[in-house]
């Protein structure tokens, strides 16, 4: 299993953070971030799959896909904050040269940028995982981007099981008017070296991956080529991806994308701080 570090808390309190609705635990240092886990893992997704690295979650995001795989950065965020000293301090306890940042939605943070930066310095490779609304200046050397499609919009008939009825009826309205942002998709795309990464459940998304590719392609000032596009399957347990994983395949092939498969659910399976 892979090594935990044990910083996840719950959150208390009725106090939210306006940018992602994350309660608070603790002090908050000035140069903290939420964490919800910090663990060492294999890199589970994308190009760098298998990859030992060193996973730094974050607590908050700015939309609420109804399969979220980190329920508990999003629906029911918690965390406990650390100082940037601390979570520098966990990750140098392991033997690895990969970084993930992650959550949740970590760029809704402005102070991951000073932790990027930081990484940069002692001469780590940075994966940042985003889902595209957020464009920051920060030492990334691969944004692993992952626009949600509409099929990840809550609805009353799909939200997580513990999600509250009107809280999902808010979100389904915020999510839809704000999972995709152009100039932000654009921007990470010129800024970093990128991969895009989309989630499909089957057929029906494609349309709608190749509209966005295509805007894409017109606003960007970089070539996107089909091998930066990645298809990965919906599907946070193994008897979920069992149902999905065939039939991405198959579209990945049809259309000459990329497929990834989510390792960390094929050895792990739905397991926290994989």
């Amino acid at each position: 299993m892979p090594v935990s570090d044990s910083v996840d808390r719950d959150g208390e309190g009725e106090g939210a953070d306006a940018r992602d609705g994350a309660g608070t635990r603790g002090e908050r240092p000035d140069d903290g971030l939420p964490i919800n886990e910090l663990f060492y893992s294999l890199q589970g997704e994308g190009t760098l799959a298998g990859v030992p690295s060193v996973f730094v979650r974050t607590s908050g995001c700015n939309l609420r896909c109804w399969f979220c795989d980190s329920y508990h950065t999003s629906w029911e965020p918690t965390h406990a904050y650390m100082s940037l000293e601390e979570i520098l301090a966990e990750i140098e306890r392991h033997d690895a040269d990969h970084v993930v940042l992650t959550g949740g939605e970590p760029l809704i943070h402005e102070e991951s940028v000073a932790l990027l930066e930081a990484l940069d310095d002692r001469g780590y490779h940075t994966t940042v995982e985003t889902n595209g609304t957020i464009d920051r200046d920060a030492p990334i050397d691969l944004a692993s981007i992952s626009p949600k499609l509409e099929s990840s919009t809550p609805t009353p008939e799909r939200a997580p099981d513990d999600a509250d009825e009107a809280d999902a009826e808010q979100w389904a309205e915020r999510h839809e008017r704000d999972r995709i942002d152009l100039e932000a998709l654009a921007g990470l795309v010129e800024d970093y070296d990128f991969q895009l990464k989309f989630v499909v459940t089957d057929g029906d998304d494609m349309p709608e991956i190749l509209d966005l590719l295509a805007e894409l392609r017109d606003v960007a000032d970089v070539p996107i080529r089909d091998d930066d596009v990645l298809l990965m399957p919906e599907g946070a347990t193994r008897e979920r991806l069992a149902e999905t994983r065939t039939r991405v395949a198959d579209l990945a092939m049809e259309h000459g994308f990329r497929y990834t498969p989510r390792l960390h659910v094929d050895l792990w399976n739905d397991a926290p701080e994989t």
